[in-house]
């Protein structure tokens, strides 16, 4: 669904900032196309082996700028030395907490590593930060995103969430790709305050299913309806789908499409695009980026 800024009821700070993402850069006609490079952390160096240019950030600067993104995604570090000379030309989101995946995933809490304040010196359009909905430390991470709420809309900047599902207790009701667990996060996203929310795909799995809460172990949903049902638990907050792990280019372009089609705002496909050598990653970005230039215009 292509973004209505208007039925957000944003301050004017938060709107033309969403704008400046959804309508003056990317595809444009209110939906988003954006590269997220944040896996640096979150991964480590692994995540560059498919394509060992991509290590250097200014890869992906001059891929966001080229490909004509939306915005790109960075943390703190990175934001300071390598935005500078691109300034402008493409929109940054920084991300304000991360970490990295030595420690369990049991009790898992992303820690704040920047400020709001950060964004606005780096002149970004958006923050984001990483909730991780169910897990033990859930309390602390609610406390700690409602502190960068407030000073967020102090300051009119908008904040994405990228909502996910983990912890043990996570794990033990079917794990984080059911309907229940993806659809329970976009729903936690909207109550908390969030102006944009990430999500991934459901992914259908019997035995995870019956393990899940009720009503959703009687449930089969269609792969269409599934997404949808997510899209619809954010209510009016836009919704950003996740590439996810390294796929082809024909299950890339799929999800791509089902998320469209299914009501999403934009797309934020990451290591799917930059972990490709440069001609090919300028190609599945065209290819992307011209699905969502007609999709817009329908939506328009």
């Amino acid at each position: 669904m292509a973004v209505d800024l208007d039925r957000l009821y944003l301050s004017t700070g938060k709107k033309a900032r969403l704008y400046d993402m959804f309508f003056a850069h990317g595809p444009g006609n209110g939906v988003g196309m954006f590269l997220p490079v944040d896996q640096g952390l979150e991964h480590g160096p692994r995540d560059f082996f498919p394509n060992p240019d991509a290590q250097d950030p200014d890869f992906e600067m001059r891929l966001a700028v080229e490909g004509n993104f939306s915005a790109v995604v960075f943390q703190v570090g990175i934001a300071e030395k390598y935005v500078y000379p691109y300034a402008g030309r493409v929109p940054l989101v920084l991300k304000l907490n991360g970490k990295t995946d030595i420690p369990s995933d049991a009790e898992a809490l992303s820690p704040q590593i920047a400020m709001v304040e950060d964004a606005v010196r780096l002149g970004a359009s958006a923050v984001g930060y990483t909730l991780y909905v169910g897990s033990p430390r859930q309390a602390d991470d609610f406390v700690q995103f409602s502190r960068i709420r407030l000073e967020a809309e102090r300051m009119g900047m908008p904040v994405i969430v990228w909502s996910y599902p983990r912890g043990r207790a996570v794990e033990e009701k079917g794990g984080q790709l059911t309907s229940y667990a993806i659809e329970y996060a976009a729903r936690v996203a909207a109550e908390l305050g969030a102006d944009v929310v990430k999500v991934n795909v459901p992914e259908y799995n019997a035995e995870k299913n019956a393990k899940t809460t009720k009503p959703y172990p009687d449930k089969v949903f269609s792969e269409d309806e599934a997404m949808r049902r997510v899209v619809a638990a954010a209510g009016k907050i836009p919704v950003l789908v996740s590439g996810g792990s390294p796929v082809s280019d024909e299950d890339v372009l799929h999800k791509a499409e089902l998320s469209l089609k299914c009501g999403a705002s934009g797309l934020i496909f990451g290591r799917n695009v930059w972990g490709r050598p440069w001609n090919e990653a300028m190609k599945i970005s065209g290819r992307i980026r011209e699905m969502m230039v007609e999709y817009g215009r329908r939506q328009a």
